[in-house]
């Protein structure tokens, strides 16, 4: 046996710090609790537990994200929350796959030295700074250079098979352990907690009408008069210079966020035309200074003018049965190069439109899918205007012939005027407000149509066909989970990658026939060496649970030597 070496303490004597063999005579009973001790110690069960438990949380954060993805906030105890569960399950997951790429990386170093090449002595440390965090895997990278990574790249001849599946065993632990510095913050941005409407036990409701019966305060029946409301609608309608009577419906929407499915209702539609083509001027050798449309208004005279009345001039409009009024407008207007004379004639009847509605953050908005007139319907003859128009079912709507005849009147009086502004004939003046808002009007067709709505309003408003409002649905405001799976898929591509990464470790270890070492550092002071160990009465300690049995009650110390090096000794308990 070779000679014993020695080294002195800080007391003088001379100690021996080799530690022998495990001796054969020692026979320990083999037991179930012993068997898995092995198999911790001399094999991968404890890394193929943490890549079950690994993959089990990983699933479980799945299950928990799949479960809640679309749905409310989780009425949980307010200590427990879907983040907390979501972190503790990642926690568990990323502990246990560290462990398993942890392990493969050491082990990897074994494979790194199991070459006909020899390697560099530092490397130890190398490998062992790798398991240790993202830096010492920087360092790992950066000792393989990306040149060798391939078989025969950057080097002067081709690498055997086992030195590039080394490299590549080692390059993919690396990359792993720093790409896990992403795993947290991609983690976090999978779950996100928008807010969105969802249905409510609260109810919505909109005005809709089936007929229109001019009433008094006290709900009688008004002969040939248009009620007050009525007529506020209709200065509300064409004074709005905005054109806003689209949001002056009367509705409930207790939550500020409803909808409605489309619904019919009596209401006022209107066309417009455009007849400047038919007007006719009067020049003379001083200029032209009137300007007329047949058996409609005239304007005589220079400056900006007004005249409207009741016509029946543009062939667009014959078709229509102007129910309400059908009146002309001629203006002039100052511009640029001088006055500009145009003229419009606009029809408005009563019609039934099926609506779409719905309110958002408490601002209505109404669509009309579909409009019908009824043209045999008109205000000359002495019976009810009745509709029943082709969609909404069965329903049937109706104008009291009263109140037709009284809008006709009152609505022929209000649009027949005329005026102007430094005219000479009319003066700075117009014959009403409705006339002087008509020549102020910047788009004629928008306008009349915004007093049809207002108009409609009032009819829905009133209700006199004893239709009930309209019912819909009110949303409310609810938070809820949303899952973004395309950041979930980075923490789960680690996952996997360090699995495959323990299997091709694991069958790397076999095919090399190389001993399952892993991160033990008491293998150096058992192979460290070339020292002649060999004895008939000890085996030789090449597995991990052997050498924990040979270290089990030894103490070391680390003492000078007498060339003033420094080694760990074995040192006897005082």
């Amino acid at each position: 046996m070779a000679s014993q070496e020695s080294a002195r303490a800080s007391d003088g004597n001379e100690v021996d710090y080799r530690i022998p063999l495990l001796n054969k005579s020692r026979p320990e009973p083999i037991t179930l609790s012993k068997n898995i001790s092995l198999l911790l110690q001399d094999w991968w069960l404890w890394e193929l537990c943490s890549a079950l438990l690994a993959t089990l949380s990983t699933t479980a954060i799945i299950v928990v994200l799949v479960r809640y993805d679309g749905s409310p906030l989780p009425d949980w105890p307010s200590v427990i929350t879907l983040n907390s569960v979501i972190s503790l399950l990642a926690v568990v997951s990323k502990l246990a796959f560290t462990t398993v790429v942890g392990a493969s990386i050491s082990q990897a170093k074994w494979l790194w030295f199991r070459q006909d090449e020899p390697r560099p002595l530092q490397d130890l440390q190398v490998f062992d700074d790798a398991t240790r965090g993202p830096w010492g895997a920087l360092a790992l990278l950066i000792k393989l250079k990306a040149r060798y990574l391939l078989p025969g790249c950057g080097s002067h001849h081709l690498m055997k098979f086992s030195d590039a599946s080394s490299r590549h065993l080692a390059f993919v632990g690396a990359t792993i352990t720093i790409l896990l510095l992403l795993f947290d913050p991609f983690l976090q941005q999978v779950v996100v907690y928008p807010d969105r409407l969802v249905p409510s036990d609260k109810v919505a409701a909109i005005a809709r009408a089936q007929g229109y019966q001019a009433r008094s305060n006290e709900g009688l029946p008004l002969p040939s008069v248009v009620d007050m409301s009525m007529k506020a609608s209709i200065y509300s309608g064409i004074f709005d210079v905005d054109d806003h009577a689209d949001v002056l419906v009367d509705h409930v929407c207790p939550t500020g966020n409803c909808t409605w499915v489309d619904f019919s209702s009596l209401a006022v539609c209107s066309k417009c035309a455009n007849i400047t083509s038919y007007v006719e001027r009067s020049c003379d050798a001083t200029g032209c200074h009137r300007s007329s449309l047949a058996g409609g208004p005239s304007l005589v005279g220079s400056g900006g003018q007004i005249n409207s009345s009741i016509t029946d001039i543009s062939p667009e409009l014959v078709d229509v049965e102007a129910s309400i009024i059908q009146f002309s407008s001629l203006l002039s207007k100052p511009m640029d190069t001088g006055y500009q004379t145009s003229a419009w004639e606009c029809v408005m009847f009563y019609c039934i439109n099926q609506y779409s509605a719905s309110v958002t953050d408490g601002t209505i908005k109404q669509h009309i899918s579909q409009s019908w007139r009824n043209d045999s319907a008109s205000h000359s003859i002495d019976s009810d205007l009745w509709y029943k128009p082709p969609f909404g079912g069965n329903s049937t709507f109706k104008v009291a012939s009263i109140a037709a005849k009284a809008m006709n009147s009152f609505m022929s009086t209000t649009f027949t005027g005329s005026g102007g502004i430094n005219s000479t004939t009319s003066g700075s003046a117009f014959s009403s407000d409705v006339v002087h808002a008509l020549y102020d009007t910047v788009d004629y067709s928008d306008r009349i149509e915004n007093l049809a709505v207002s108009m409609s309003n009032n009819i829905r408003q009133q209700n006199d066909g004893n239709s009930s409002p309209f019912k819909g649905l009110a949303y409310q405001s609810e938070t809820y989970v949303k899952v973004r799976w395309p950041w979930f898929s980075y923490p789960a591509t680690l996952v996997l990658a360090s699995l495959l990464y323990l299997f091709g470790t694991i069958v790397e270890t076999t095919y090399r026939d190389v001993l399952i070492w892993k991160s033990y550092n008491m293998v150096m002071l058992f192979h460290g060496q070339n020292l002649d160990l060999y004895d008939p009465r000890y085996v030789p300690v090449t597995e991990v649970s052997q050498m924990r049995e040979m270290f089990t009650g030894v103490n070391v110390g680390l003492v000078q030597t007498e060339n003033d090096s420094w080694k760990l000794v074995q040192r006897p308990v005082k």
